[in-house]
This record gives C-alpha cells, sequence and structure tokens, in this order.
C-alpha cells in the first residue's frame, strides 16, 4: 500500500469508527448521570478585608461567600456523587482572589501528601486543584494545585489538553487539619496572572482527588475530563487592579567552578537583573540582564539505543513565562500520549525551542547578555515576541535571536496564526523561519464528545540551502475518556528544513502517526478501568522506502481504585538502516548496527503501586529482539514516602543486549532524597549514574524560600568520570553556587 492510500485509509477508519460509534454508559450511572459542561455559575464577592491566609477557615469574611459543594465524580464514577464532601469559598478585594476549601475526609490520617517542596507535580497526592482562565476564551488558562503540606504546583496550559508543569508564579496557600477535614487557604494576587479589567467573568473550576480511592472530582467536567475549554464561569469581577504592575527581580550568585582534568579553577560573581511590566493587565513587558541560569534543575538522564537525537525539556523560568503564547501547531501533542512514538520524533520540526538559546550543542551554558519580551492578549489577538543578545563562545560570534509569534481566535473555541524567527544561536550563518498554523476545537459534539484538529505549514530559509526547504503536518483526535478514542497525524519535514531556533530530530522522511483504543470503566469496589489499544507510527523517506515503523498493541491495562495497574504490550519494529551508527563504545571496542532492514518484536509486562502508599514502586520486565540480536530491558523504581518531611526513590534501567557484533549492557541509575527542615527549607539531592558515559553526578542543593517571589540557594553539581571503564572514578568537575533573588513588586 503507498504512504498516500495509508494516510487515506487511516483517516478514513478513525474517523468513520468514530462517527459511528456511541460511547458507552458508566456501569455505575445512567444517562442522566453523565456530567455536561452547561454553564455553571457563581458569584465571587467583593471584599474590603482580605483573609488571613493561615490554613484556618475562621475569617468573617469567608460567611460572605455562598459555598460551591455540587462537585461529582469524574472518576471511578461519571457525574456520580462523591464519596466525601466538598466546601469551595472565593472572594475577592483589589489585590488579590482568595479561596478556601473543606474538603472533608472520614479518614484524615490517610491522607495521601507525598510531595514536600515547591513546584513538583503532585499525581500521587490528595489535592485541591483550581483553573483560572480570566479571559474566558475556553483555550488557555492557569491551573493551581496544593496538598495538605501546603506545597504549590503551578502549570500554564499551552493548550486545552496539555500544560507545563515547569511554569510558575506567585502565589500563597496554607493548608490544616480541622477534625474530619484538611482545610486549604489560597491567594492568588492579580499582579501574577494576566487578565482584561473589561472582563468580569472568568472561567473558572475546581478538581479535588482522593487518591487511596482513585476518585477524582470536579465542578465542572465533560467526558470525564476538566481543563480551560470544560468550566464553569465566575461572575462579579470588577475593580481589581495590576498595581503599578512592575516586577523587579535582581540576584546576585557567586560561583566557583572546578574542572580536574586539565586542572582549572574559576570563582566569579555575577549579579543580573530580570524585570517584568504589565502595559496593560493583559500584555506584559520583560527584560532580562545579564541572565543567570546557574540554580536550574539538572536534566534527568537518558540512555539512546537509537540513531537519533534525545529532547531534553525547558526548565529555566524566563522561557517558561508566558510560553504558551509561543506554541506553534500544536506540533509535540499531535501523537502525545502515542507509545509507538518517542518524545524526539513527537517534537520534530519545532519552529521555536527556548533550550537552543542560551545552551550550546553539548548542552554548557552560554551566556545572554541581554533579552527583552513582549507577551499577552490584547482582544482576539495572543501576542509573544522575543529578542535576545546571545554572547560569543567557540567559533560562534555573538548574536543577535529574534521570534514573535501572534495567533488570532476565531469560531467559538479555535484560532489561526503565524510564528517568525531569525538567527542561529549555534553557528555565524544566517537562518529564518515562517509558518502559519490553524487549530480547530468542538467541544460541544453530542453525547459529550470532542473533535480537535491541527494543519501548520513552515518554511525557512538558510544560505547554501535552496529549496526542500519546508515543513508541514496536520492532526486530527477524537479524545474520549470512556469508550472508544482515536486520533492521527501527519507530518512531512523536507531534507533542507533547518529550523535554527527549533528542534529537529530527523529531517528529509513523512510521518504517520494513528491510534485507537477504547476505555470499559467498572464501577466495582476493586477494579476501575482498563483499556486496550493499538498505537502504531510509520516514517518513509519522502524519496521513497521506509526508514521506521512501529506497532504498539496495547492488550490490556488495568487499573484498580487503588491505582495499582498491571499492563500487557506487544511491540513490532522494522528499522532500515542506511548508514552504521554506533549503539555501545569503549576504550577498547564500539558496537555498531549495521546498514540493513531489521524486523523485531517485543513483549513487555509492567505493574506499578499506587504512589499514596508510604512505599510505592513500580516494576517492568521486556525481552525481544533487538536488531539482529535479542535485548532483556528490567526497569524498576521503589519511594519512601517516610513523612511530610522526608522522601527518598530509587530507580534502575537495565538493558542487556545481545548483538553477532558484540554483547554490552547499559544501566542507569537515580537516587534522590528530599529533606523539608519545615515549610520553607528544603534539601534536595539527586544522584545519576549510567554506564555508557561511565559518569556519576551529584546534584544537591539547599534551597530556602521564605516566600513566594524570594529564593536563596546553595547549589553543588559534582561530577566523577570512569574514563578507562576499569571502575575506578576520578573527579571531572564541580560546581558549586551561592545565589539569592527577590522579587520588589510595586
Amino acid at each position: 500500500m503507498s504512504f498516500k492510500n495509508t494516510v487515506a485509509s487511516g483517516a478514513c477508519v478513525l474517523f468513520c469508527a468514530s462517527a459511528h460509534a456511541q460511547p458507552a454508559l458508566p456501569a455505575d450511572g445512567d444517562a442522566a448521570s453523565l456530567p455536561t459542561n452547561a454553564p455553571r455559575q457563581f458569584r465571587a464577592v467583593r471584599v474590603t478585608q482580605p483573609p488571613v491566609i493561615d490554613g484556618i477557615i475562621d475569617d468573617a469574611v469567608w460567611q460572605q461567600a455562598e459555598a460551591i459543594t455540587d462537585f461529582h465524580q469524574t472518576r471511578p464514577g461519571n457525574g456520580t456523587p462523591t464519596s466525601e464532601r466538598t466546601e469551595v469559598y472565593v472572594v475577592y478585594d483589589d489585590d488579590a482572589l482568595y479561596v478556601a476549601a473543606r474538603m472533608f475526609d472520614s479518614d484524615p490520617e490517610l491522607i495521601a501528601a507525598p510531595v514536600i517542596r515547591h513546584g513538583q507535580g503532585m499525581p500521587s497526592d490528595d489535592r485541591l486543584v483550581v483553573i483560572l482562565d480570566p479571559f474566558n476564551t475556553g483555550r488557555a488558562g492557569y491551573r493551581f494545585e496544593t496538598n495538605l503540606n501546603a506545597a504549590r504546583h503551578d502549570s500554564l496550559y499551552t493548550s486545552v489538553s496539555s500544560f507545563s508543569l515547569d511554569w510558575n508564579t506567585i502565589w500563597d496557600v496554607a493548608t490544616s487539619v480541622d477534625g474530619q477535614s484538611w482545610v486549604a487557604e489560597i491567594e492568588i494576587p492579580f499582579k501574577s496572572i494576566p487578565f482584561d479589567p473589561a472582563i468580569e467573568t472568568w472561567g473558572f473550576n475546581f478538581g479535588r482527588a482522593i487518591r487511596r480511592r482513585g476518585e477524582e472530582m470536579a465542578w465542572v467536567s465533560q467526558n470525564r475530563t476538566y481543563n480551560p475549554s470544560i468550566v464553569g464561569q465566575m461572575t462579579g469581577i470588577s475593580g481589581i487592579s495590576k498595581g503599578v504592575g512592575l516586577d523587579l527581580v535582581p540576584s546576585l550568585s557567586v560561583n566557583r567552578r572546578r574542572d580536574y582534568d586539565p586542572t582549572s579553577k574559576e570563582t566569579t560573581t555575577e549579579p543580573s537583573l530580570d524585570a517584568f511590566y504589565r502595559i496593560t493587565p493583559s500584555l506584559n513587558a520583560a527584560l532580562t540582564l545579564n541572565t543567570d541560569f546557574s540554580a536550574t534543575e539538572v536534566d534527568s538522564r537518558q540512555v539512546n539505543l537509537t540513531r537519533f537525537n534525545l529532547f531534553f525539556p525547558e526548565k529555566r523560568d524566563f522561557f517558561l513565562n508566558d510560553s504558551d503564547l509561543f506554541q506553534f501547531g500544536n506540533i509535540g501533542g499531535m501523537a502525545g500520549g502515542n507509545d509507538a512514538t518517542s518524545l524526539g520524533s513527537r517534537e520534530n520540526a519545532r519552529p521555536f525551542f527556548s533550550r537552543r538559546l542560551g545552551l550550546s550543542e553539548n548542552g554548557a551554558p552560554v551566556d545572554i547578555n541581554f533579552g527583552g519580551r513582549i507577551s499577552g492578549r490584547v482582544g482576539r489577538w495572543n501576542i509573544g515576541t522575543l529578542a535576545i543578545r546571545q554572547d560569543e563562545f567557540g567559533p560562534v560570534d555573538a548574536s543577535d535571536l529574534f521570534v514573535t509569534r501572534v495567533s488570532a481566535n476565531v469560531l467559538e473555541d479555535s484560532g489561526i496564526g503565524f510564528i517568525y524567527t531569525n538567527g542561529d544561536p549555534a553557528s555565524n550563518v544566517d537562518n529564518s523561519v515562517v509558518g502559519v498554523d490553524f487549530k480547530y476545537l468542538n467541544n460541544r459534539l453530542q453525547n459529550g464528545r470532542t473533535f480537535e484538529a491541527d494543519a501548520w505549514y513552515q518554511q525557512s530559509d538558510t544560505p547554501g540551502l535552496v529549496g526542500d526547504d519546508a515543513s508541514f503536518g496536520f492532526g486530527l483526535r477524537m479524545p474520549n475518556a470512556t469508550g472508544l478514542r482515536g486520533r492521527m497525524a501527519y507530518k512531512e519535514v523536507q531534507q533542507n528544513f533547518n529550523p535554527a531556533m527549533g528542534y529537529i530530530n530527523r529531517s528529509d522522511i513523512r510521518d504517520l502517526t494513528m491510534d485507537a483504543g477504547y476505555t470499559h470503566f467498572f464501577g466495582g469496589d476493586v477494579l476501575q478501568t482498563v483499556f486496550s489499544g493499538i498505537d502504531a507510527q510509520r516514517i518513509e523517506r519522502i524519496e521513497g522506502g521506509l526508514q521506521s515503523q512501529t506497532l504498539v498493541y496495547r492488550l490490556a491495562e488495568l487499573q484498580t481504585n487503588t491505582r495499582d495497574s498491571l499492563n500487557l504490550t506487544f511491540k513490532s519494529n522494522e528499522e532500515n538502516v542506511q548508514r552504521p551508527f554506533v549503539i555501545y563504545s569503549d576504550q577498547n571496542r564500539q558496537v555498531a548496527i549495521q546498514p540493513g532492514r531489521y524486523q523485531f518484536n517485543e513483549q513487555e509486562i509492567s505493574a506499578s503501586t499506587g504512589g499514596q502508599r508510604e512505599f510505592s514502586g513500580s516494576v517492568s520486565y521486556l525481552q525481544g529482539d533487538f536488531y539482529n540480536g535479542e535485548r532483556t530491558n528490567i526497569r524498576g523504581s521503589v519511594s519512601w514516602n517516610q513523612s511530610r518531611f522526608f522522601v527518598m526513590s530509587a530507580s534502575y534501567d537495565w538493558n542487556d543486549i545481545s548483538l553477532p557484533q558484540g554483547d554490552f549492557v547499559a544501566r542507569l541509575t537515580s537516587v534522590s532524597t528530599q529533606v523539608a527542615f519545615s515549610s520553607t527549607l528544603y534539601w534536595i539531592t539527586l544522584t545519576q549514574y549510567d554506564n555508557l558515559s561511565e559518569e556519576l553526578g551529584i546534584n544537591t542543593r539547599l534551597q530556602w524560600i521564605p516566600r513566594a517571589g524570594q529564593e536563596g540557594f546553595i547549589v553543588l553539581n559534582y561530577n566523577m568520570q570512569d574514563r578507562d571503564k576499569d571502575n575506578t572514578f576520578e573527579s571531572a568537575f564541580s560546581d558549586l553556587t551561592v545565589k539569592f533573588r527577590y522579587t520588589f513588586r510595586f
């Protein structure tokens, strides 16, 4: 079958099936119990005296607010009553929005709270979730989460179905246990989020989780889901203030770096300044001088057993702020969750990837002398513009880098836009990229179904690369948390397409991904869901011929109401290798995959326990062929949530690979500990080792956060390496940084 016929037939199968299939009713309810996104509203009450954020709902102002109590289950039930009562209150004054929640629990000693520090996701915590859409567009928004430890986790929705976990802003929370309930009080300053003072109705939603029961609940949901496109409304917001709208964030870091081979020492003192100004309440300007990223968390290591480069997410705060406004084409999300794809192939052809700025090809920091950004929303328009002056490094001259992204809200929930980048941070060659994209969203289909579509086109301009310099694609999705779901995506990346400020995993290819599956909810006391489906990816060279193909048969994925799981998977691979690539090397030998066409299959069984327990973990066993040999992969992890003051986890990834051209074992190990001396002082350590680089890396940091917007760090990075691979480690480098930054808010 030709590639074009494959695309056409795949689209027909996917959407004909979706159009004719009706979602099954849940076992625990009937059609009348299904939640909808019918407008729910409450009126926020203006108060003259703000509540004290102390985790105790005893301020008189809370008596003025109406209690929001009409929560329902999204899991395991679907619109059915919750097992515990939840009461939420909302008030505001000129400066901030205040949310109080009383979450009843008949066994408060079993409340799960393994996360003890700010900025971490809470996949295993009993949590309160608040979603805000200040522009009431149903397209994007902000997510605030907290747990019994009053840990703060905030996220920026980059689309209605995905959000950036690393984004953060300034807000406050306090919690307590009050008899048969736990209580949270939240303060979200209006200075911390953009808004339009002319809009008096905001998109608003709440969620809550009780992990030991596998229970999720929401105020408004659809198809067991809630996000910025599925919310209620908060009315009555008026007269709020952004203040002067100016944040000044000076910081000072003292760094001492030592290299051991050859021996060198260097001590530097670096002041830096970030300034943020709200031109309007919804349009922001930012300036950075002598930008310092010395306290950024290290990347988690990955073992690469392919011939394509890996993808590491952005972690630096300056680039994460308003990063949703720079998203283009939903490129990374078109095949998100498809197990046949890698993260690198999903992100392939991004026109702008901020990790290309301020970092060399090998990940070493490159000085950013100064930079500016204007981003925000003006009416129906979404604007993101970034200009950076990057210092010289190696043979690369200092460079001026620029990206602008503008999109407009059209139809009910859709958007159209363009992007333009100029500059190459890694060479002295000129480069530019221009692109257009369209996003369609309709979540008002019959039976609560949703349809999403994306289409995009972009072209690069690089001296010496003429023709074949475009990339384009589209994606179609019908997500469904219950019953049948499906999606497909297609992208073409031509040989000379070169986004110098973006990300390329492979070029000169056509990439087709499809997946379909079915989820059944049991509605019983033990099992919650079972999922079965197939994920597929086929990548062909534009001139013809297969490059890669993967089929993943997700035979059975069982999850219990206590969040334990068991998965059975069969994977079929086909690889057409054109040039040899080295998969393993040491001082004595190299093991390379030779050109040829390879077909190989793998089987995997995996199990995990719910992370809300004091002891939890996961294990997987994969065995099968690997190119012209065999592979056995064992992965495992264990976590000890000793208390709200101490958490330790360890993981191990072991690959035993046997090939005619040589055998080898690839190992990756990590151990992390988190110690909370108080709610403001943390000691976090991450140790990582892999035997391919034979490098042992230790990142340990003492982090003091007296309050949001104020942070102090003592960070040590220490690497040891076994260069001769004789199990004798020698110091490679050490890097000690002391840094403090303070936000002055006007």
